[in-house]
This record gives structure tokens, C-alpha cells and sequence, in this order.
């Protein structure tokens, strides 16, 4: 077995999280209860948003956003095929229909110049996916939406932090959704934020989320229990005051990689245009000969942990294709087949980075 020595991901998580937890546990409130609501206020204000709904998962947060947002059977929403199967999944339990555009290959965004041949009568939303932490063109996006009266919801899963000029990825469309998965740039152990500006959206979120109901035991719509915990709140409000440096480090772990890659012979290295504020959820390069898993063989032979974000276009995944949802999605399928996802996370040291540089060198030089 392979000895990995540097790691695709690692929750960082500290004596604050601890302590934040341990008084809930003594508190006796350890369902949804005052550090939801803490949480939610400031994650708002972070963001630059009105509201914010707490969900305990990104995926919950995704679906209770659809569902507020009344997409529903018969309704299609233009998302992207890739991306994790989530996206996708979140739009198929309201009993609509996703839609595929392509992707923008330098970006791995929702490429907008493929968005609009796709709108029918039957188009209720846009879900934008701002993939590995860098937003997508979303002037682009919000003009098609007010040209064609759809909705805007950003999939901001991976995107904690992100800007788009001087906008914050969570502020820019009509709803927009977070996950705080232990991989994340910040996390709550599992948990899910929704963010919004729409007073009446952010209240049937809420509904949504808590059984349909906004009054105890009064229920006015199908709704689930997605509800978070003050456990996870506890954990998200120290992440919260962290996650601006931890993406600082990410940052500038890319740029570390970006320079010691910048000549490899068959790497093409992550692109960030001037108007936005990648935050290095993954830090993604594309590999342009020889076989990607050969790559990868020899990045984990090296010790280097890897992932591939993501190897399956929805469409071409075995469900979708029984469920009878297409596309073709060119720029996607390249990208699927041809990207690795190298560690960029905050604990890794200067020497860790080096070890990445050198096995991915290592590589290409065996690589025809």
C-alpha cells in the first residue's frame, strides 16, 4: 500500500471548534436552536446577504432553495454537467428537469454563451455552479435571466469566499447555496447554508426546511426535516472567523504551484480571469498527453493524493441515462476526462508544495 504524504484535503479543526461545541453539549440545546440562528446572522453578513438558512447538508440547502423557489414538476432548470452529482440531484426531487449547458475549458464554469439556445417555455431558473471555488461569468448569466425573466441560483458549494468583481459569491442571484462538508474550505462536519435577499423566499426556505411548517404542528406545505444543529453552528461560527485566512492560504498555495508548474510539459494550470477571487476549493490542472491515469499513477506512487473533480458528465451518468435526461456538453467531456485535482489546502507546508511540484515534473517526464 502506497504512503501518502501529502493529502488531497484535511479538515483543520481547532481548540475554538472544541470549545464552541463543549459549551452547546452543557447547554442541553444541541438541536436547532440560538447558535443556528448566531450562525445564520453572521454567515449573512459575511456573504453581504439579507438572509440566511441553515440546512444540514449543501445538498438539502440546494433543494430546499429549488423548492422555494418554485421549480417543480414540469419545470426545467440549465445547469451544468460538471459538477458533483448533487447539483443535478437537488433539481430532479423537485420533479423538474436539468438541462446542460457546456462549460467555459479555462474556467471549468457554466460557460453563458451556451445558455441561451437551451431556454424553452419550460425554463424556470439558472443554477450557476461556481466550481472549485471561482465564480462564474455571472454578468453574463444575470443578463440571459433578466432577458428571459428566470431565476439565478448559484450552486456556491465550493465557493466560500469567491468574488466576481466586487460581489461575493452568495450575493449575486436570486437564492444561493453553501455546503459545509469537512473537505470544504470551511466546514460544520456536514451542514448547508442558503443565502438570499428575498424576504419571501428566505421564508418559504425556512418552511421548507422545518416540516412545511413556520408555526408548530400547523403545516402548510410537503417539507422535510433538513433542520441544522447547534453542534454544527457551534463548529461553523470558529470556521467563520477562520475561513478568510484559510483562504488567503489557499490562495497562496496556488500561486506556489502555479510558478512551479508554469512550464511542465503537459500541464495546463488553473485560470483565474482579473475580475474574480478564486478561492482554491481544488486546485485543478489539465493534462494534455498521455493518459490521465497514468498521471495519477505516478502522483500516488510519489505520496501525492489526488482527486478527480469529476470523471462523469451528469448526462453520462447511469441513472440520468435511465431517467432520460441528455446533452453534449463538448468542453465538458475534455474536461472529465483530462483534469487532476492536486492538495492546496491550508495545512500544507512549503515543503509539501515542493513534493507536489516534483512528482507532477516527475511525471511529465515520463509521460509521452
Amino acid at each position: 500500500m502506497v504512503d501518502i504524504k501529502v493529502s488531497i484535503a484535511k479538515p483543520i479543526i481547532g481548540e475554538e471548534e472544541i470549545a464552541n461545541v463543549v459549551e452547546v453539549l452543557k447547554s442541553g440545546m444541541i438541536a436547532q436552536g440560538p447558535k443556528v440562528a448566531e450562525f445564520e446572522e453572521k454567515f449573512a453578513e459575511w456573504v453581504g446577504a439579507k438572509y440566511a438558512i441553515a440546512t444540514n447538508s449543501g445538498t438539502a440547502a440546494l433543494h430546499v432553495a429549488l423548492l422555494a423557489a418554485g421549480i417543480g414538476e414540469g419545470d426545467e432548470v440549465i445547469t451544468t454537467p460538471f459538477t458533483f452529482i448533487a447539483s443535478g440531484n437537488a433539481i430532479v426531487y423537485t420533479g423538474a428537469t436539468p438541462v446542460f449547458a457546456d462549460i467555459d475549458l479555462e474556467t471549468y464554469d457554466i460557460d453563458p454563451d451556451t445558455i441561451e439556445d437551451l431556454i424553452t417555455d419550460k425554463t424556470k431558473a439558472i443554477m450557476p455552479v461556481q466550481l472549485y471555488g471561482q465564480a462564474a461569468d455571472m454578468d453574463k448569466i444575470r443578463e440571459i435571466a433578466e432577458k428571459h425573466d428566470l431565476l439565478v441560483i448559484e450552486d456556491a458549494a465550493q465557493a466560500h469566499g469567491a468574488m466576481y468583481n466586487d460581489e461575493m459569491v452568495g450575493s449575486m442571484g436570486d437564492l444561493a447555496c453553501f455546503s459545509f462538508y469537512p473537505t470544504k474550505n470551511m466546514t460544520t462536519s456536514e451542514g448547508g447554508m442558503i443565502t438570499t435577499d428575498d424576504e419571501e423566499l428566505a421564508e418559504k426556505a425556512r418552511v421548507f426546511r422545518a416540516h412545511g411548517s413556520n408555526i408548530k404542528y400547523k403545516h402548510d406545505e410537503i417539507g422535510y426535516n433538513f433542520r441544522s444543529s447547534d453542534i454544527a453552528a457551534a463548529i461553523g461560527l470558529a470556521q467563520l472567523d477562520k475561513i478568510d485566512g484559510f483562504n488567503e492560504q489557499r490562495i497562496a498555495n496556488a500561486a506556489y504551484l502555479n510558478e512551479g508548474l508554469k512550464d511542465v510539459d503537459g500541464v495546463i494550470t488553473p485560470v483565474s480571469p482579473e475580475n474574480r477571487k478564486h478561492v482554491y476549493h481544488q486546485y485543478t490542472i489539465r493534462v494534455t498527453k498521455g493518459n490521465r491515469d497514468d498521471w495519477v499513477e505516478i502522483l500516488t506512487e510519489k505520496g501525492i493524493g489526488t482527486g478527480i473533480h469529476y470523471p462523469i458528465p451528469l448526462y453520462n451518468q447511469p441513472i440520468y441515462k435511465e431517467l432520460g435526461f441528455e446533452g453534449s456538453s463538448p468542453k465538458a467531456e475534455i474536461a472529465a476526462d483530462t483534469v487532476i485535482s492536486l492538495p492546496v489546502h491550508p495545512s500544507l507546508t512549503e515543503e509539501d508544495l515542493d513534493l507536489v511540484i516534483e512528482a507532477v515534473k516527475e511525471a511529465s517526464s515520463k509521460i509521452e
